[in-house]
């Protein structure tokens, strides 16, 4: 901090001129007012959602940094068609960090808020990468004694996103689920929730390495997309399984066209099964990750009962309802270091994310890496 009474915070800001600029400000420490808490950051995850706001549309790659501690930045080029994409952010300074956890460190005067005092929560509330954030006590997930803020930074966005699709599975109606970029934290997390519910799971991942860490998991089916036989391997895990439902981290490509070639065909091989119009059971895509941009490609052929969606999560638990966000956000405090405990590659202080060599590792999306940004280092 600069001093008693201000704090470092991230913003992204894109010019006129097509250059996105990410820094530090200075702003002035809040006040809770009657039912909010301030909360001294002490952990955030930098996810790919987070990335989104971040970078934006522009040329990571050719970016660079200057300056040093609170006065570094981080600034990279943004082409026509990424101006065009990003036509109403700018001159608009963007806060970043979706998810965090910190100490309370004062309160306004509801009950509520006042029986947060001194307590670590985790919070999903934006403008994260922050040295404070003042926010509603409601917002706050108490973490259990014994638990500290590195525990519980990542406990909102990926171990909700695990169950919710689990949630989402039940209330359509599917009985199984596919995965992709099933590696990942998120992909590890639903593999543990799967094998403790009882759920049947089908992992697609990238890379031998990674179906290595999933069956060393227990995971039971996991298929890999760079194999041969990719297409012939994930028609007999969905047969073997009945998953007529997937998640689709990519977004773009073939590949949830793939998913529901296969599952089209795994449909088939049920005797008496065969129409023109292809399987009557409903066979289900979301998308809810776009690490490939590219255009996302359907070869339509595999009937008539089936759909492509975007899925995010703030937009489910709004469908779901307070009672079922509850009782998620529950069971991620109960199960913080088991369940849904986070691995970090690397812990960097809120200057350091704005180093261009450091932006650049973890922009790169590797599967299984995940930096956190510990805004008081």
């Amino acid at each position: 901090m600069s001093s008693d009474n201000t704090f470092l915070q991230m913003f992204s800001t894109l010019s006129e001129s097509g250059e996105l600029r990410l820094e530090l400000m200075e702003k002035p420490v809040p006040v809770p007012e009657d039912n909010q808490v301030l909360v001294r950051i002490e952990a955030t995850p930098i996810n790919p959602s987070d990335q989104g706001v971040m970078f934006g549309w522009s040329d990571v790659g050719a970016g660079r940094s200057s300056g040093d501690g609170a006065d570094r930045t981080f600034t990279a080029p943004v082409s026509e068609q990424g101006m065009r994409a990003m036509k109403a952010r700018v001159g608009q300074p963007l806060a970043v960090g979706n998810e965090g956890a910190g100490t309370v460190v004062a309160t306004g005067n509801s009950e509520l808020a006042r029986s947060l005092a001194g307590k670590v929560v985790a919070v999903m509330g934006g403008s994260m990468y922050a040295q404070y954030r003042c926010v509603d006590a409601s917002a706050c997930l108490p973490l259990l004694d014994g638990h500290t803020a590195r525990d519980g930074a990542s406990c909102f966005v990926n171990p909700l996103t695990a169950l919710s699709m689990i949630e989402t599975m039940n209330m359509e109606g599917h009985t199984a689920l596919i995965h992709t970029a099933a590696a990942s934290n998120l992909g590890q997390m639903l593999v543990r929730i799967c094998q403790a519910d009882g759920v049947q799971l089908v992992n697609i991942v990238r890379k031998q390495e990674q179906a290595d860490l999933l069956l060393k998991m227990g995971a039971k089916y996991v298929i890999n997309s760079g194999s041969e036989n990719f297409m012939a391997e994930l028609t007999d895990a969905i047969e073997a399984t009945g998953a007529t439902l997937a998640f689709d981290a990519t977004g773009g490509g073939m590949l949830a066209s793939n998913i529901l070639t296969c599952m089209e065909a795994a449909a088939a091989r049920i005797p008496g099964a065969y129409s023109i119009y292809g399987s009557v059971k409903h066979k289900q895509v979301y998308l809810y990750g776009n690490l490939d941009t590219s255009a996302t490609v359907l070869q339509r052929a595999y009937g008539m009962a089936w759909g492509v969606g975007g899925w995010l999560l703030p937009n489910f638990l709004a469908k779901a309802g307070p009672e079922v966000s509850a009782r998620l956000r529950a069971r991620v405090a109960n199960e913080l270091k088991t369940t849904f405990a986070s691995h970090y590659t690397n812990e960097i202080s809120l200057s350091e994310a704005l180093d261009a060599d450091t932006v650049r590792q973890y922009y790169a999306k590797h599967t299984g890496e995940k930096y956190l940004i510990c805004p008081q280092k």
